[in-house]
Formats: structure tokens, sequence, C-alpha cells
């Protein structure tokens, strides 16, 4: 027999998710999981899980409550470790307990891992405290689903409208107009304040803010629509003080990552902390060298290089595979001088637990050269293990001052399999702000998958940013109008350049 696990998958922001929740994922089998679950926590989940969609959206089902009741017990009793993913918290408005009721009667064991709800995450994310010591210390979590103006309701409005200081009502924009004429009608008042909140916790998150009297005109003008939180208490008066995430310098921006897969957590997370939409679109993949022969060559004869440059993090991974396959370890480097082109580089080579000699200000090959102005290089024997595809200016630049270079492939930067119907369908609605380049090779890659029309659609509202000179120049070889670059070529200087860009009134009108 298996194990089902109720999981909250938290209110949108990927980063809510649980430890616990995490873990689970990583060793699921099946994954079952609802529309409001943001499908980057499927990241999680093992190669080769099974995946079942059973979201609902605007009444429509892709599996009834029957049929996942069902596809959770027939996985069970197959023995595997299936997770049940839902929005927020199982057990608050998510039909967990329903669920758990089932397996119970169906003799299969569950476990509940609780997810951070909705109804506390949203109003935090907006600036709203549900309890404050100078406002009230009672709050209720209400269910919007049941029509306010019903006479046989479940809801004992009368007692909630004046006996509770803060109420947060989930899934209630359809009846937002009867929830606050009940809400005044039983004696609230009024000129109460009312916040509705929308895909919280995300970067495309809006507030809008009125009283109970207005709210539902202000969000009929707003054209608002689901997934909507609406919070009504005095409490909604600190927004204006407390607003924090919408306040930050990349909120609402949607920002293209065109990096590969494998590089593109850091630069993600950046953008997301602060407040960007980060937009996944790896348009080349690292893969193992064609042939480790030379490498493997170089490296079992490693104690006759003076010299071994990295200008990637790849380059020192996969470097670093090849030795320990080979028996040998950091050891056999002793007395080898060791350059890294970037600070992530030479990061890397310390996570190995070995320092760089040589790090250049720039992360460039041009600047690791300048940093080697002073080194007698005539007769030294240089190994740079790289990408097959690469600039020769690097290793010219070193025979060029009297020394034996041998440049051995690592690894290789290849296409990626990426559909970008998608991405350039939101180009040419103008629903992309920055497109960011990483490489010329990100550059080649993007400009090839996009197409002939590639440049037009990219319109003028979207800015390009580049790293470096060397991107910079690839972009506008295609056309493409560079306006952001960081004096530093590093991914963290790509990301204050960008919001720099922003705070200087760059960007659509």
């Amino acid at each position: 027999m298996g194990l089902v696990s109720l999981v909250g998958g938290g209110p949108g922001d990927p980063g809510l998710l649980t430890l616990k929740g995490m873990e689970c994922l990583r060793r699921a089998e099946v994954v079952i999981y609802d529309h409001l679950v943001n499908e980057r926590l499927l990241q999680y989940a093992p190669p080769g899980v099974e995946l079942i969609y059973a979201g609902k959206k605007g009444g429509q089902h892709a599996l009834e409550q029957e049929e996942i009741s069902a596809l959770l017990a027939d996985r069970a009793r197959r023995g595997m470790r299936v997770v049940r993913l839902k929005g927020g918290d199982p057990f608050l408005f998510g039909r967990g307990g329903e669920e758990a009721e089932d397996l119970t009667k169906a003799g299969i064991p569950f476990e509940v891992i609780p997810g951070v709800s909705s109804a506390i995450a949203v109003p935090a994310y907006a600036g709203i405290p549900l309890t404050h010591r100078g406002y009230t210390s009672t709050v209720a979590f209400v269910s919007g689903h049941e029509d306010a103006s019903r006479e046989s309701s479940r809801i004992p409005w009368e007692k909630i409208a004046t006996g509770l200081g803060t109420l947060v009502f989930l899934m209630g924009y359809g009846q937002l107009r009867s929830i606050a004429e009940r809400l005044i009608q039983e004696g609230r008042d009024p000129k109460t304040p009312v916040a509705l909140i929308r895909w919280g916790t995300l970067p495309q998150q809006e507030t809008i803010v009125g009283s109970l009297r207005d709210i539902a005109r202000r969000a009929k003008e707003a054209h608002f629509s689901p997934p909507v939180i609406l919070v009504v208490g005095e409490v909604v008066r600190l927004r204006p003080i407390l607003n924090w995430f919408e306040c930050k310098p990349l909120f609402g921006k949607r920002i293209v990552v065109t990096r590969a897969r494998e590089q593109a957590s850091t630069l993600i997370e950046l953008l997301e902390a602060q407040g960007a939409e980060a937009i996944p679109l790896p348009v080349i993949q690292i893969q193992p060298a064609s042939d480790y022969q030379k490498l493997d060559q170089a490296i079992g004869q490693i104690e006759t290089y003076d010299w071994v440059i990295f200008t990637s993090v790849h380059g020192v991974g996969f470097f670093w595979e090849r030795l320990k396959a080979m028996g040998m370890d950091s050891r056999d480097l002793k007395g080898i001088r060791l350059g890294a082109i970037g600070p992530a580089t030479a990061s890397e080579l310390r996570g190995h637990g070995l320092e760089p000699d040589l790090v250049p200000s720039e992360f460039r090959a041009e600047a690791l050269l300048e940093g080697l102005q002073g080194e007698t290089l005539k007769g030294k024997h240089i190994l740079i293990p790289r990408a097959a595809k690469a600039r020769d200016l690097l290793p010219k630049g070193l025979r060029q001052r009297g020394a034996g270079v041998e440049v051995v492939e690592a690894y290789q930067t290849g296409k990626a399999a990426t559909d970008f119907r998608r991405i350039r369908g939101r180009l040419v609605r103008g629903e992309i702000d920055v497109v960011t380049f990483a490489s010329s090779s990100t550059v080649h890659h993007f400009m090839e998958g996009m197409g002939r029309g590639g440049i037009d659609s990219l319109g003028e509202n979207t800015a390009i940013a580049c790293i470096g000179p060397i991107t910079t120049a690839t972009a506008r070889d295609y056309g493409l109008k560079v306006v952001i670059q960081p004096r530093e070529y590093t991914i963290p200087s790509l990301v204050k350049a960008i919001a720099s860009f922003f705070e200087k009134g760059g960007g659509r009108s």
C-alpha cells in the first residue's frame, strides 16, 4: 500500500511552499494538482513522475471530486507515493477534509502537510495585517461562494457583520455586491474600508481599496476578475503605510530569461526578489562534451600545466566530474595556478576547496588577458577547458604572449527544444517589458527561434538587456536596440541595471 500526502502548495508565490511540502514532491511518484497551484512547484517532482491536472476554473472541472478521490485511492493501492497538491492550505476551503474522509473510508493511509493559506498571505502581501493591537484582535475566514442574499444562509451574517473586526472572504468575487449589501444590512458601517486583492503574492497582484458602499462599483470599473480575496475591516487603513510588495523596484514587470535551464535559477530569483515576473525561456541547453578523450588526456597529465583557466561555471563542473572519474581530486592541482573569468566561476572553484589565483575585475576574456600583463607567459603551458564553441580571443592572446595553450572541450552549448509560440504572442500583445541575454549564444538561438518576424514582434515597449559588451554587440548585429547593460558583467549587476532603468523612467509610457 502506498501513501497519499495532502500537500498545501501555498497561495501562488513558489517561495511560500513549505520545506516538508517540497520533500513530499521530491519523493512523489504521482502528483495530482489543482488550477491555482503554481506550476513551478512541479519542478521539485522527480523526472518521470505522473502529473495529473485536476483543476477547476470558472465552474469547469478537469476532474470531478469523485474522480479525484478514486484516482488517489487507485494509485495508492498500487503502492505509489501520491501527492495531492492543492493551492493554499488543504484544510481551509480546499476540500482536503472531504478527500481525507474518502481515503479513510477506502482504508488508504494519508498525511496532511499544511500550506500557507491565501487567506493570510494575500492580505500580508497587500500590506494588510489581519489583526493589529490598534485596530482589532478578531478575524474570521468566510467562504464567499454562498449567495449572501439567501434567507436560509449557513453563514451567521448577523453575528459576523458586527461581532468581528476583520472579515476575509475567499472565492467571493461573484457574490461581491450581495456580500457588501448583506453586511450593511446586518449593521456594518457602509464606510468600513474594504480591499480586493487579485492574484495575491504574485507579480501580477492588483489591489483595489474602497468601502462596503462602493467596492462593487470600483471592481466593475477596474474590470476585476477572479481569483480575488476580499478583506473587510479597519485594518485595511494600514495599507498605505505597510504596502511593501507592490512598491518593489520591478513589481509587475514581465522579464524574459533566456539562459539555459541549468543556469537560470539565480537570475530568476534575483528578479523575483525585486518584484518582477520572471518568464523562463531557455533557448540553450548545456550538454556533456561529444568526446571526453582530449579532456581526460589533459587531466591525466595535469602536472605538466602551469595554468588552468576556467571561463565558466560549467567548465569547472564538467572538469571536476572527469577529475573524479579518473580517481583524482584537488590535491592533484597542487602547484598549478588557476584563473577564473567571473565571480560565479571563482565561487564554483572555491566550492571545490580551491582559491583562484586570478579573477579579472570584468567578466570577459579581455580582462583576464589584462590581468596577466605582469606575468611571464613565454614557455608556460596553459589548459583551457571550456565549451565546444567559444571565442578564440583568449587562447590567441595567450599564444601571442609566448604561451603554449591547449583548449579542450569540457561541454557543449546546444539549442534547447523551446516552444516560442506563447512568448511570441505575448511580445506581439506588448505584454513583455524586458528580454534578457547573458551570452551571445542566447541571442543567436532566441532570434533563430523567433523567426523572421522576431525583431518586429519585440516592439517599442520591450527593452533589451545584455550582460556585457560582447553580448550587446551580437544583439545589435541582429538589429536589436540594447538599452540596458551593467557596468559589471555579472547577473546581480544585470538585475540592478534593469531596476535602475525603470527607476529612471525607462520602459513603456
